[in-house]
Formats: structure tokens, sequence, C-alpha cells
């Protein structure tokens, strides 16, 4: 009987309405009890995590993340891409259709389940296409790859132009009931280098306005509203704070809030594109890192509950990809290992929000919105995962110690406080940064991102 009592922790279970010192029991995959225990040693095979002067959440979740495989195995694979989001303290992810081929028929959706199983460590969730080859023409395999699991859909990397199109997007996916993820970009207004303006001028570089995504946020709840508002529909990685305001009035009303979300991811909250004044590729971002403005009103869509979900869109790109003048390398960084201190920087240590709201933007939000059934909370009976976090731990994030493949971190080398210092997964620790920590059982667990890295390639 396969049992783990983590004690002596601060439990914050936003999804149940719990914030308290106390014990954790997760037996054979699921959690067993919440509440003091009084001999957690009794039992013959079970182990004992003390989480002292820790924070014990739920298993983070991060919906939105590439991980490459099938086609792009040279940058991330579902393995790789696993073992770094158990790095960073997740345990479920969702990833992004944008693979070659794409996910856009129901053979690929459970590939990605099987690739997942095997390596064995984070739950991996995929997003089917919204079109078939990301082409924005003609509508995927929606009720076939719903049907073999696919917890949303995503052109992800390319906003569906056509307004016929979405339309018809709306309609199909609300009878599967799951949500629609829009990578929100006007394809003839988007795909600069940077953020337009004076700065991209005087940098010699393409510009790329705001207004390219706030007009394709604008249409498609516009669209949602014309047919009922019958459709989920999810805004990512937001990056104007015009784009905020829009958010803001469709929530306004029961049905807005409803069916209207968005996310917003790390760099977008901590970075300007002050940045790319250096010419450092690693700042190159989709979208692009916008001005101080929009910083803070993104950070005020949080305070306000306009934005219900962080998600990392951890982006793996090989240095030959990244190594290139600032208008050829690709879009994007990694997110995954890094992304729990700086979301910790960005609002919890600038006062905007505590621990508790912090928490549920990163586990049952994120849950419910992917109908991910059993994750996002520690309910008696909801399935074993568990991050323990450290919110005192000072660190340097280190791209060359990465458990990813990839190395294109704009924050390598940066001081950090606050680490996920234990991942639980089914009740197995797959990780344990202080493995003096544990008590009881083999003791073989991986006591690094290296470690786990190792371990899905060997």
């Amino acid at each position: 009987m396969a049992r783990l009592t983590i004690i002596n922790g601060r439990v914050i279970d936003p999804g149940n309405g719990i914030d308290e010192q106390t014990d954790l029991v997760l037996e054979d995959g699921l959690v067993a009890s919440l509440g003091k225990v009084s001999k957690p040693q009794a039992y013959t095979e079970s182990r004992v995590l003390d989480a002292s002067g820790c924070i014990v959440s739920p298993g983070l979740i991060d919906i939105h993340v590439h991980f490459r495989e099938p086609g792009q195995e040279e940058k991330e694979t579902i393995a790789t891409g696993a073992a770094a989001a158990v790095a960073g303290g997740f345990t479920s992810v969702c990833c992004m259709p944008n693979t070659s081929p794409a996910l856009d028929d129901d053979s690929r959706i459970e590939f990605v389940y099987r690739q997942a199983q095997r390596a064995g460590l984070a739950n991996v969730y995929p997003v089917g296409a919204i079109t078939k080859g990301r082409d924005g023409k003609e509508l995927a395999e929606i009720a076939l790859m719903a049907a073999s699991g696919a917890v949303g859909f995503s052109d992800d990397g390319i906003g569906v132009a056509s307004a016929g199109v979405m339309a018809k997007a709306l309609s199909y996916i609300a009878m599967t009931g799951k949500v629609l993820m829009q990578h929100c970009e006007d394809p003839e207004l988007g795909g600069g280098s940077m953020n337009a303006g004076a700065l991209a001028t005087r940098l010699g570089l393409a510009g790329w306005p705001r207004v390219a995504e706030e007009l394709m946020i604008q249409r498609d709840i516009m669209l949602n509203r014309a047919q009922g508002s019958k459709t989920r529909y999810h805004v990512q990685h937001l990056s104007s704070g015009g784009s905020v305001e829009l958010i803001r009035r469709a929530r306004a009303d029961k049905a807005g809030r409803a069916t209207i979300t968005a996310e917003a991811s790390p760099h977008h909250l901590l970075l300007t594109e002050d940045r790319c004044a250096t010419y450092d590729p690693n700042y190159k971002m989709n979208p692009p890192l916008r001005g101080q403005r929009d910083v803070d009103e993104l950070i005020e869509g949080i305070k306000d509950g306009t934005i219900t979900v962080l998600a990392t869109d951890h982006a793996p790109h090989t240095l030959e990809e990244k190594q290139l003048e600032f208008t050829a390398a690709a879009y994007g960084i990694l997110g995954l290992e890094c992304a729990l201190p700086l979301y910790k920087k960005a609002l919890i240590d600038s006062g905007a929000i505590g621990w508790p709201k912090l928490i549920a933007m990163m586990t049952v939000n994120g849950a419910e919105l992917c109908d991910l059934t059993g994750k996002g909370r520690l309910s008696v009976g909801s399935h074993a995962d568990v991050t323990i976090i450290d919110p005192d731990h000072a660190w340097t994030i280190e791209a060359d110690k990465f458990a990813s493949k990839s190395r294109n971190c704009p924050f390598d080398g940066q001081d950090v406080t606050g680490r996920a210092i234990a991942t639980v997964v089914g009740g197995d620790i797959k990780l344990a940064l202080d493995s003096g920590r544990v008590k009881g059982g083999d003791g073989n667990v991986c006591d690094s991102p290296q470690g786990l890295l190792q371990a899905v390639t060997a």
C-alpha cells in the first residue's frame, strides 16, 4: 500500500478554501486525508516528507506549453518537456499543437498520451489544432480529437484569421464542451520583430502593434456573443493593456464571466520592450514585449480578476535558431523551470496579490478551464499531485542546468527567491531538491533537474 505523508506544511488549496498548517496523506495515487496525523511513520511502507517552512499546494498546472514532439525533437521531446515541468514544480501541462505534423487528428492526440505515459513524469494533456495543418482554412477533426482526449483547441502560434472559419470553430467546439484557446494576432498587422513604436523605429526593427492583438480579441468576442456565448473562449498570452480592458468589459456580465477568460505569462509581467535594445534574440517574443504601462495594466488585470490563469508559453528552441540576428531569430523563450519565482517576483513581492490567489491561478483555475478531472484541488479522492514550495529558497537561474533540451532563457543568471523543492505526481515523489526532508521508503528520488533529464534520456 503506497503511502506518502506530508507533514508540517502550510496547505494552500484555493479550490477548497483551505489555508492552514496541517498534514496531507496520499495513498495509492489519491488524496487519502487532510488533517493532523499523530504518528506519520506508523505505516511500514510509508514515506514521510517534512514540509516545515514550506507551502503545500495542489500540483501546479500550466495550460500553455510547447513540447515540439512530433517532428522537432531537437528542441524538446514530451519526455524532456515533462522533466522540465517536474523540475519547475508542475505536475500537469497542456501542450500546444504546433508540432510537425500538427496535432490535428485523433491519432496524434493519442500519441501524446502514449509518450507521456512512457516518460512517467508530469501529466501531459494535448491541445488539438482548430484547423487542419493550422493553416486557418478548414476545421480539423474536432469531435474525434475531443473523444481521444484533447482538452482544448488552438492554432497557437497563428491566429485564426478568417472570421468565417472562427465562427464555425466556435460553433463546433461548443458541441464538445471544450475550450477554444486563441492566439490573438491579426496576420496583416502582426509578425514584427518587436513592439511597434519609437524604439522599434530607432532600432530599425519591424514593429508589431498592440492593435493586432486587440482587433482579434474584439472580433472573437463579438462572434461568440452573436452565437449566444455558447463557447468557452480563452485568450492566450495577453501582452497589451488594451487587451486587458477588452477582456474586462467582456467579463462584466454573467455570460461573459462564464465564457471569456485570459492568461498572462511571466515575461510579459516582468520585461519591457527596452530589453530589445540589446538585440539579444532571447528577448524576441510572440507576442512581443510591450511598454511599462502594458505591464502595469496586466498586473492590474490579475489583481481585479480579469486575468484568471498564469501560463508560461514554454517555447524551446535550438541554439542555432536563437543565435541569429534579431530579425531572423525564432520567437519564444523557456518558462517552466523558472516560472514560479518569476511570478512571485512580479505579483507577490510587488504586493499585487498573495500566495492563495497565485496558487489558484496556477492550479484550480487552469484545471477547471481545461476540464482536468481530479486535478487542481486536494480534495479527498482527488489525484495525488502535490507541489512543495519553499517561498524563501534563494537560488540563481542557470539555463545550463535545466532539464529542458533548450537554453533560450532571458532570465539566465538572475538571482531569485521561491522554488518548488519537491514535486509529487500520482503519489510518487518525482523531484526532491532536499532529500533530507524525505524519510522512509527506498529513497530513490531525483534531487536535481539534471537528474530528471538523465532519467528520461538514459
